[in-house]
This record gives C-alpha cells, structure tokens and sequence, in this order.
C-alpha cells in the first residue's frame, strides 16, 4: 500500500506546527533576547535570498511573480529584522540597573 505524497506532506506540516508551538511556548524569559536575535540573522538571509528570487526573471519585468514575490519577501523579512532588533532591544533594557536621581 502507498501513501499518498500530498497527505504525507499535510502530516509532516501538522506535525511541525505542534512542534513549532510548544518549542516556542517553552523558552524560559532570559533566552527570549538570544533567540530573538537569532531569529534577525535567519530573516537577513531571507532577504538575500528574496532579492536573488526578484531578479531572477530574464526580461527584469517589474509585473513578473517572482518580482512581486520577491519584494514581497524582502519587506515582510525587513519589519521582521528592524521589529526583532526593537524587541531585543527593549527586552536589554529590562535588565539594565536602573539609576537613582541624586539631588
């Protein structure tokens, strides 16, 4: 008996998600910061790979799907770095010492 390769996949992507979620609901607070910037060196490769996917047509056209995919990928990994690197940034701050006023 052989498995259909579509209903293979769906399982493989069904059993991902739960991975996904309870690898990710599991992360104590202090390895948030590390993961996190992580996470901005994995979305910069992203983007170097949309910007190779955007000027992959022959012809450059600016209506081609790979174009609009492409730039599509570059923005939507780019508010993931800049918002990753506020986050990590604001999660730093919590752990700085905070200065008292000396009047």
């Amino acid at each position: 008996m052989e498995i259909d390769p579509f209903i293979f996949r769906l399982s493989i992507f069904i059993l991902s998600i739960f991975i996904g979620y309870y690898v990710v609901w599991s992360v104590t607070p202090s390895l948030h910061t590390p993961l996190m910037s992580v996470t901005n060196a994995i979305s910069s490769v992203i983007i170097v790979g949309a910007i190779i996917a955007g000027l992959s047509g022959e012809d450059l056209n600016i209506l081609d799907t790979a174009n609009i995919f492409g730039f599509l990928a570059i923005v939507l990994a780019a508010v993931n770095i800049f918002g990753g690197f506020l986050v990590t940034q604001r999660m730093l701050a919590m752990y700085k010492k905070k200065k008292k006023d000396k009047k």
